[in-house]
């Protein structure tokens, strides 16, 4: 059984600083895309691409409270806390996890994502599996 409304995006690296995690991709042959602040989530946010390698964005925290500040208190080093699956059809895309008795729970509805050119993100809780963005 599969679900051909999601495709693996990419991996999203919590940390407290970007310096190391830049270092790290770089070495690993990754490209860096342009940082940009979202002042809503109050987050840093940059995308590294790779040619053969899937892409991890790099995630770090503004001045105040973010959704990452708890995370990057707890794991110093950094942590890949979320897994990110572009789709064709949110609905869809969301009911076929069903099937395999897989339940998302919505942590944040969809909303205009800066670092993706405005495409709508929305996050879940998926138990047993952790957190994931569906970019649509």
């Amino acid at each position: 059984m599969t679900n051909p409304h999601l495709a693996f995006h990419h991996f999203g690296l919590a940390v407290r600083r970007p310096e190391e995690a830049r270092q790290f991709t770089g070495l690993l042959g990754y490209r860096p895309g342009e940082p940009v602040f979202d002042p809503v989530q109050n987050v840093h946010l940059q995308l590294c691409t790779h040619a053969s390698h899937p892409a991890v964005e790099i995630i770090w925290p503004g001045s105040d409270t973010g959704p990452v500040d708890k995370l990057v208190r707890r794991n110093q080093s950094g942590i890949v806390y979320h897994l990110c699956y572009e789709t064709d059809n949110l609905a869809a895309a969301l009911a076929g996890l069903e099937p395999a008795g897989l339940l998302a729970i919505c942590i944040s509805p969809p909303a205009p994502a800066l670092l993706l050119g405005g495409r709508p993100v929305s996050f879940y809780n998926v138990p047993g599996i952790g957190l994931i963005e569906i970019l649509e």
